[in-house]
């Protein structure tokens, strides 16, 4: 007998849209979704108890720092590229 492969599974969490919207679309919103439901680590306790409480704000459960950040993830790619050159100007200074 064969072993069953994963072919015509539904997409994780969009899987509540059913044939709707195409593949690409529910694979992306249930990326985004993961990324946005996942604990991360805090900024000021090293914790990983932040979640998200709405869009971009982020609060840590443990210490209750409350912070604004991106809307899916707390840290984007384009806050830590202005995050690096912020040090670099300071440094020189």
């Amino acid at each position: 007998m064969a072993k069953q492969t994963t072919k015509g599974r539904k997409s994780r969490s969009a899987a509540r849209f059913g044939p709707r919207y195409g593949r690409k679309s529910r694979k992306l919103v249930a990326d985004l979704e993961e990324k946005s439901k996942a604990s991360y680590d805090c900024p000021s306790c090293n914790r990983n108890r932040v979640t998200r409480t709405s869009t971009a704000i982020w609060s840590c459960s443990k210490c209750g720092y409350t912070f604004a950040g991106g809307s899916f993830v707390p840290e984007t790619s384009l806050g830590r590229s202005v995050l690096r050159s912020l040090k670099k100007t300071l440094e020189v200074d």
